[in-house]
């Protein structure tokens, strides 16, 4: 199967080619939306949940940011950049909503720079370290097929603003796991460095896919994609044997504390400073 099979095949259903939403156009999603917490809808678990989807994207927009000038080609450094700003406006606006509902008034920066990393949510695949060019793309495509899947059960909830949100994100989602199923083919049926750099990949990514089936239902979707994807590129789908402990529970590697140092140092260095 081609990669252009399989990207025409993951793009159905997301027909509008709209990409790189955040930040290059000029369509507020959230304009008009009532942001009154609906009745029946708790206000703690809705911050939680916003708390835990901008942590999964603001760390994940951290290490694709880490590809700056050290990417392959230009091209493909534009592209992780943009696909990181999409992350990172994601993470904005789900702090935002955060910050309206638990009661805090907290604003963005407040979560992103001035929490200890015990605090933080994501899950842990998100914060370990870059590594090669072949164990990025197998975690953007792991991640962004995971975080589609949710994003767009998510277009449906109660609260007006997630589902605005959502309905946004699904677009640049739906980018992001094309992007990434693409090279993925061309470097599982590449050249044999290639494959076996992508193999080693998948070893180092299964361990924590366990933690990303347990809280929600969207694991035969994602494993689907998985599969399907694995499968154009001659590659073996992954078996994993889940580690304990889960970032949801701020249980975190050793690598997501110097990742938040040097993402909150100017703001902790000058908290009182304005831009």
């Amino acid at each position: 199967m081609s990669d252009d099979h399989v990207y025409m095949t993951l793009a159905e259903g997301h027909e509008d080619d709209t990409r790189w939403a955040y930040g290059t156009g000029f369509e507020d999603p959230l304009h008009g939306v009532d942001t009154a917490v609906p009745d029946g809808v708790d206000a703690g678990e809705l911050a939680a949940l916003c708390v835990t989807l901008a942590d999964d994207a603001l760390v994940s927009a951290q290490r694709l940011a880490e590809w700056t000038t050290r990417a392959p080609e230009l091209e493909e450094e534009v592209a992780l950049a943009n696909i990181g700003l999409d992350l990172l406006g994601q993470a904005r606006m789900l702090y935002s909503r955060a910050g309206q509902v638990d009661g805090t008034g907290r604003d963005e920066d407040a979560y992103a720079y001035f929490r200890d990393p015990g605090d933080f949510r994501n899950v842990r695949l998100a914060e370990l370290p870059g590594g090669d060019f072949a164990f990025s793309i197998v975690r953007l495509l792991v991640l962004s097929s995971w975080r589609l899947a949710h994003f767009e059960r998510l277009t449906a909830h109660r609260d007006p603003v997630l589902a605005a949100i959502a309905a946004k994100g699904v677009k640049e989602l739906a980018y992001h796991r094309q992007y990434a199923a693409e090279w993925a083919v061309r470097l599982g049926d590449g050249t044999e460095e290639s494959h076996r750099r992508m193999r080693k990949a998948q070893e180092q990514v299964a361990p924590y896919l366990g933690e990303l089936f347990t809280a929600y239902d969207v694991r035969d979707e994602v494993v689907a994609v998985l599969r399907q994807v694995t499968e154009a590129a001659g590659l073996p789908m992954p078996v994993y044997r889940p580690l304990p402990g889960s970032g949801r529970i701020g249980e975190h590697t050793e690598h997501l504390a110097p990742l938040l140092a040097e993402l909150q140092g100017v703001a902790r260095a000058h908290p009182e400073a304005t831009w």
